[in-house]
């Protein structure tokens, strides 16, 4: 029974690591939107700047790639330990990729740029990760 109890533990946790993927990648998914949105309709008469808007767009769209991405890792049972990886790859990717460039758009430090390769390497990684599943 000790064995049993273990199994159906991890069971248990493995439906709420999918149910927590599902969650995040959904308000990851709508911040994506969000920040789109702005982008799309807020910044045009702020930011004159046409690199600093494509900048904003190309966050915007790896922001969404990878928020379907993190969904998507939640409908994957968690049978090793490569699919929970992942979701935080692309966690850290979203955040570090999009989330400097967000910040250097609005800020107009275009240094923030030099950080926007290191979340690249954490969705490249995520997707890695995700393939060894």
């Amino acid at each position: 029974t000790e064995h049993i109890r273990k199994r159906d533990l991890d069971i248990y946790i493995g439906k709420e690591m999918v149910n927590a993927w599902l969650r995040i990648g959904a308000i990851t998914g709508a911040l994506g939107v969000i920040l789109g949105a702005f982008g799309a309709h807020g910044l045009k008469n702020s930011i004159k700047d046409e690199k600093m808007l494509k900048n904003w767009d190309t966050a915007a769209h790896y922001h969404l790639i990878h928020a379907v991405a993190l969904t998507l890792t939640g409908f994957l049972p968690t049978t090793n330990n490569s699919l929970p990886k992942s979701g935080y790859c692309f966690m850290i990717g979203i955040a570090v990729f999009s989330g400097s460039l967000y910040a250097m758009v609005l800020s107009g430090k275009r240094w923030l740029g030099a950080i926007t390769p290191i979340g690249g390497l954490a969705m490249i990684a995520g997707w890695l990760l995700l393939a060894l599943y």
